[in-house]
């Protein structure tokens, strides 16, 4: 079964919570980033992106940008954050286009994180890695969650009912993107259930997005011989009924020499090929190509329902349009393709083709369910399967290490 930890967490104090509150810091560029805080002197932002504080001509990895985001993190320390006298489970909610999603901040445990109790879906990157690992040591803290799932459980439901319920929020507002974020603290008396209830309840937690956080957690954890706080990694944990994934869209440069004829006549070698479909394809073991101003839509002729890898609709991509047709063998890498993340929109991939690139793919969104069962086969998906919307702020919990 899954161990949460409570934690003595860094609150915003007052009202502050939305002038410190920011999104992750792998969202946006360096550039992006100092329009964002313009005007914002408390913005978390400045910690987990200190970069943008510093000229262009220093690395992103340079030791002293790590050294910029511990100087902030102190000095929201000095006049904003204040740490709980007690270790508590926190609530965090959002609500995002009517949709309410609301989960339990606490610290999972490093060493489950390794053994496999929390599962991971993706490969990770070693720079990134190193990012995240310099910037916690170098802060001394975990200053963002790793955002986690777990079947749903009532047990859990009904703490979480109750406090909503019952007691006062931490923060309440809408941020500037119109997304509500509200923030509660477990009262001590039910600290004792909420653990007991992912203990002998909830036998797996799922990373949903946030790895390399998880993977920095664990090397922070080796550098200090696994002792006190940095055994664990702070995440917000909700149950996978109320999360909603976006498809992560693709768009290739060029047709490899082929022209838009010979492009579909290949295309059509793998699948139903149709005229005039809608720019988001209705069903899994669809998708929706957009080229030379119209949207074309492709229906797969071979799927793999009993390999829950094979049979998602990114890697039927993959294996039978963009690398046999297009020469693009590794994702990860090729300059030929870009992705985008579907709160973007068709409009976005309509954009960039009418621009100058060759072809835009939208996608059908991964399920939770596709996600846990690749996780429990202890599988990889392949790179861009999810784009998780709202995405979680940063600077509302802090975790010490």
């Amino acid at each position: 079964m899954s161990t949460v930890f409570p934690f003595k967490a860094y609150l915003p104090a007052g009202d502050n919570a939305a002038k410190v509150a920011s999104l992750p810091y792998d969202v946006m560029t360096r550039q992006e980033a100092r329009q964002v805080v313009e005007g914002k002197p408390l913005s978390f932002l400045r910690v987990t992106l200190a970069d943008l504080e510093l000229p262009d001509e220093i690395s992103s990895y340079d030791e002293r940008v790590y050294a910029q985001a511990a100087a902030n993190f102190r000095k929201l320390c000095e006049s904003v954050l204040v740490q709980d006298d007690a270790a508590s489970y926190y609530i965090y909610s959002l609500v995002m286009d009517g949709r309410r999603q609301t989960g339990i901040v606490g610290c999972a445990s490093v060493p489950e994180y390794k053994s496999g109790i929390v599962r991971r879906h993706e490969f990770t990157r070693k720079e990134k890695e190193d990012d995240r690992t310099n910037h916690i040591i170098s802060t001394g803290a975990q200053t963002g969650p790793v955002f986690l799932a777990y079947r749903d459980n009532a047990a859990i439901n009904e703490i979480v009912a109750q406090v909503m319920a019952q007691e006062a929020p931490l923060f309440d507002f809408v941020a500037d993107d119109g997304i509500g974020h509200t923030g509660w603290r477990i009262p001590a008396d039910l600290t004792a259930r909420v653990a007991d209830a992912f203990d002998k309840q909830v036998p797996i937690l799922y990373i949903a997005d946030g790895h390399h956080r998880a993977a920095a957690a664990a090397r922070t954890c080796d550098a200090k011989n696994g002792a006190g706080e940095s055994a664990r990694t702070m995440a917000v944990i909700f149950p996978a009924s109320q999360l909603k994934i976006l498809a992560y869209n693709r768009v290739v440069k060029d047709l490899k020499g082929m022209t838009a004829e010979e492009f579909l006549a290949k295309l059509a070698t793998v699948g139903t090929v149709s005229e005039n479909a809608p720019a988001v394809p209705k069903a899994a073991g669809e998708v929706s190509i957009y080229m030379g101003g119209k949207w074309y839509g492709l229906s797969f002729n071979e799927r793999h329902p009993e390999d829950p890898i094979e049979n998602l609709d990114v890697s039927l991509l993959q294996k039978q349009v963009l690398e046999p047709m297009l020469g693009i063998q590794d994702p990860r890498r090729d300059q030929r393709i870009d992705f985008v993340g579907g709160i973007r929109g068709t409009a976005e991939l309509e954009k960039r083709v009418n621009a100058g690139e060759a072809v835009a793919f939208s996608m059908y969104p991964t399920s939770l369910e596709q996600l846990m069962r690749v996780a429990d086969a202890n599988g990889i998906m392949p790179p861009k399967s999810t784009w998780f919307e709202p995405k979680l702020r940063d600077g509302l919990f802090t975790h010490l290490i």
